[in-house]
């Protein structure tokens, strides 16, 4: 692994895989090199009997992610670098392991598509989550990541996220059940993961594999990407407002998109 995903195991107890996004000096914001790496670890952890629970976080304390970076969108194809990336939140989402998302700061994008594939978050109050593409990229969300956000965080949320571009504090997202828990503070946020993980190293594994694999099941059968979709993402990723936000991104401006 690369300095920028840290793992360690057993620091929260035996069984316990805690993965760290390290890049604070860019709010954890995914490279594609990350991507790769967590594809490869949740292959692996997928069938590795010692790990029960695998925990992520971001280093820093001012963010979980705070989406990806922008440039990689150059060196490839936008659409199928997003259909890769989305082969890494199936992998994450199907783990027979307890997923917990501690979340710490902002938690937008590619940040919050990780934390609605994982089973259960804690967050910090000051915490902040959303998908304002619609005002700094002019790119949309596939199909199976837009359901994953609203099957955790409620359809009208999820519109306010996309629509409004608007962020949800923590409190919000607590009292629609898309959090376990919100704390004030880092380190009550790891007392509170720790609870967690205790509670869960006593648990049935057959319970929670068996349970796991029938939301999955479930959830797949509902969050099927429309027919279509493909062709309308690329119309999006080749058109001019995906252009101009990246660009207005890169070069640190307000993006103008048309009317």
């Amino acid at each position: 692994m690369t300095d920028d995903l840290l793992i360690e195991r057993d620091r929260l107890g035996p069984g316990v895989l805690e993965v760290t996004f390290n890049r604070p000096e860019r709010r954890n914001a995914f490279t594609k090199a990350m991507y790769a790496e967590m594809r490869d670890l949740w292959e692996q952890t997928a069938t590795d009997r010692s790990v029960g629970v695998v925990v992520l976080r971001g280093a820093g304390g001012k963010a979980f992610a705070a989406g990806n970076e922008i440039s990689d969108f150059l060196e490839a194809d936008a659409v199928d670098y997003e259909n890769w990336i989305r082969e890494m939140f199936d992998r994450l989402w199907s783990l027979p392991q307890v997923t917990i998302a501690a979340i710490d700061g902002v938690c937008v994008g590619g940040g919050l598509a990780v934390a609605t594939h994982c089973d259960l978050r804690v967050a910090t109050a000051p915490s902040k989550f959303g998908y304002p593409i619609a005002r700094t990229l002019g790119n949309a969300l596939s199909g199976t990541v837009l359901y994953r956000c609203q099957a955790v965080f409620g359809e009208s949320l999820t519109r306010e996220m996309l629509l409004a571009s608007r962020l949800v504090s923590a409190d919000r997202a607590y009292a629609v059940g898309a959090l376990v828990a919100t704390v004030p503070d880092a380190a009550s946020l790891d007392a509170e993961i720790a609870t967690l993980v205790a509670g869960i190293a006593q648990a049935s594994r057959v319970t929670l594999e068996v349970t796991k694999h029938q939301l999955l099941t479930y959830a797949q059968a509902l969050e099927t990407s429309p027919e279509g979709e493909e062709e309308l993402l690329r119309e999006v990723y080749g058109g001019a407002d995906f252009a101009e936000g990246v660009r207005a991104f890169l070069a640190k401006e307000k993006p103008a998109f048309r009317r």
